[in-house]
């Protein structure tokens, strides 16, 4: 990305309108989020642009703000949203790549360059819990080798699913994870919720290292 002060007024309408979109339930959005998508460091030179700028668009009718919680939120405006059609049908518009398709390609490089030694870790866990079983040895220790085994499969499983199973995101709507596939959403609830409970965290990368043998 350029210069704080050469970003155009509508790459910052693009992010503030792919903001809206990816998040979870929609609606306005926080300055931060907007600077996610614009790849700027909340507390840098370019944020501050951004936060300038967006008083202006506010002025020019372009965006609106409002208020929840504390935070002030941002949105495009009917105005905003046809201006910014307008720049997209003159030609594209260039943003950094967007939050959710880093933390799916992050998610997905990091299980492509870990999931062998996830599987050996969890196959010599194993060994060692059947060695454990044979002998008899106390419960403390057959406690202990339970929660290594609990955390590395699950573990493995997020893994797996990361690189095998988490479709690529797209820029057109939010990549938010409710753990059912298509096939799924005929099953009574208490099957799909059991099915929920199961998948649950299974994103979440930062609780891999927590398996480690």
């Amino acid at each position: 990305m350029s210069a704080a002060r050469d970003i155009p007024d509508v790459v910052i309408l693009a992010a503030l309108d792919r903001a809206v979109r990816h998040r979870d339930a929609g609606g306005p959005v926080t300055l931060r989020s907007v600077n996610e998508h614009l790849a700027f460091s909340p507390r840098s030179r370019a944020a501050r642009h951004v936060r300038t700028r967006l008083n202006a668009l506010e002025l020019a009718g372009m965006v609106e703000r409002s208020r929840a919680r504390g935070f002030v939120l941002w949105r495009l405006t009917s105005a905003g949203q046809g201006s910014l059609t307008r720049a997209y049908r003159r030609g594209s518009i260039e943003l950094p790549e967007a939050p959710q398709h880093r933390r799916w390609r992050e998610a997905r490089s990091r299980a492509e360059q870990e999931i062998d030694r996830f599987r050996a870790e969890l196959i010599d866990t194993l060994a060692d819990a059947m060695d454990r079983v044979e002998r008899e040895s106390r419960s403390d220790l057959l406690f202990e080798v339970a929660e290594r085994l609990r955390a590395q499969i699950e573990r493995l499983a997020s893994a797996t699913y990361c690189l095998h199973e988490w479709a690529e995101p797209d820029d057109a709507t939010a990549d938010v994870d409710d753990r059912l596939d298509t096939r799924e959403r005929h099953l009574a609830r208490a099957e799909q919720a059991a099915l929920r409970a199961t998948r649950a965290g299974r994103r979440n990368v930062i609780k891999w290292d927590k398996g480690r043998a």
